[in-house]
């Protein structure tokens, strides 16, 4: 193997999630921000999504290989298309329990009380659920059954979801599952990431394992890798997992491009290996929306126009999320006009604005007035004073109730940025 050849100590570029090398990418950053406010609330349920190969479960597994022990308990489990009661019996034994039988009931009685023990030590529970596109709607709702579990007033089960971008979908859309919708405190979708980080990633990876600079890859490599790979972590595996064995057998010490190319060639026509999304050609440079195709597509676009096209994404969803964004943004706009205006319009004919002062000024006023009763003028400048008062307390009000309107809206624009991004 390659590793031996070049004098690391394991497999860097291994398919299998590993959290120690677990990559921080700009989009993993934003989803760890995502999980540490989620985690913070300690109730509901936390959504992250993505791609096939975005790192999903190698995040999950960097979050199981860092949490405290001593304030968090947590079990992950993997789903295959379980119904709703398999779930519940396979959540119960990722905790450690042995319920005897196949009783449904019995198996939430035992949930309960070992939630109830870890609040009593002073514990939270935390249950990770990966491919949570293969769960049914049953499923999903039994989750959402589990997370009514309660101590007092303080919940005591928090569920983190991962899955593909159907499961998202699911997630958004699905009139049955409106309440465990109201549950979910964060969410994020895993991109893909970035050109600039492909060779940092790769780097990365080889430093994990005694990598000293042997192979040296060129610029171009880094450059060419993050085209034919899309930024996909799995995908990059692949790619640099066979480049280094061809450096192995052919005995270099350097990596270019050419290589790459040729490694990409042998994995376009080698179907067996999985990798249908790499290119031998370079990318076009317009910059074009890229759909994945199947390998005999990309190498014979003749014969693929002849089968009917795969599903693209459907324009009108596209269009309606950019039409709905828009309105947002400007009503957002108008928001925050109709605020400037309001703090700009005086409502007497006072030189600045400050409306606190203003209010203690009169209240001063009035105070002082009430001290000089029965004189006609004096009771005549306490109702203005009195009239000024409830104007400006009018206006506090109304400047506070555009405040909050306004704060409403730019968190419920910037909560949906995420989707819209996606969506266009």
């Amino acid at each position: 193997m390659y590793d031996e050849f070049y004098g690391l100590t394991g497999r860097p570029f291994q398919l299998t999630p590993d959290p120690r090398f677990y990559f921080e990418s700009g989009t993993h950053r934003k989803a760890l921000s995502y999980l540490g406010y989620g985690l913070a609330q300690g109730e509901g349920f936390i959504v992250i999504t993505g791609e096939v190969g975005a790192g999903k479960s190698t995040l999950a597994a960097h979050l199981m290989a860092t949490i405290d022990r001593q304030r968090l308990t947590a079990a992950q489990i993997v789903t295959s298309a379980l119904d709703g009661e398999e779930l519940i019996h396979v959540s119960a034994r990722a905790f450690g329990l042995e319920v005897a039988g196949h009783d449904k009931a019995t198996a939430l009685a035992q949930i309960e009380a070992f939630l109830h023990h870890e609040a009593r030590e002073g514990r939270r529970c935390l249950l990770v659920v990966d491919e949570s596109q293969n769960l049914s709607v049953e499923a999903l709702e039994e989750l959402r059954m589990l997370s009514n579990f309660q101590l007092g007033a303080h919940p005591l089960l928090q569920i983190l979801l991962l899955g593909q971008p159907e499961f998202r979908t699911l997630i958004q859309t699905s009139p049955e599952l409106e309440q465990l919708r109201q549950r979910v405190i964060a969410s994020h979708h895993l991109d893909a990431m970035e050109p600039a980080e492909v060779g940092a990633y790769v780097e990365h990876r080889l430093a994990m394992v005694g990598w000293q600079g042997r192979p040296q890859f060129d610029a171009r490599v880094y450059a060419d890798l993050a085209k034919a790979s899309g930024g996909v972590p799995r995908r990059i595996n692949q790619i640099v997992n066979r480049l280094m064995l061809m450096g192995a057998v052919e005995q270099r010490d350097h990596i270019d491009a050419a290589m790459l190319q040729a490694v990409l060639a042998d994995l376009a026509g080698d179907g067996a290996f999985g990798t249908p999304q790499v290119s031998v050609t370079p990318a076009p440079a317009a910059d074009v929306p890229q759909i994945d195709m199947p390998v005999a597509a990309a190498a014979a676009p003749v014969e693929a126009a002849t089968v009917a096209p795969a599903p693209a994404f459907d324009e009108s969803v596209w269009r309606a999320a950019l039409a709905e964004r828009d309105e947002q943004i400007a009503e957002l706009q108008q928001a925050i006009i109709e605020l400037a205006d309001m703090r700009a319009a005086p409502v007497a004919p006072v030189p600045d604005f400050d409306l606190a002062a203003q209010l203690e000024e009169a209240n001063h006023r009035i105070a002082a007035l009430e001290q000089r009763p029965g004189d006609e003028a004096v009771l005549e400048a306490l109702a203005e004073a009195q009239r000024r008062v409830a104007a400006l307390e009018s206006r506090t009000s109304e400047q506070e109730m555009a405040i909050r309107h306004t704060l409403t809206m730019l968190i419920e624009w910037i909560e949906a940025e995420d989707f819209h991004r996606a969506a266009a």
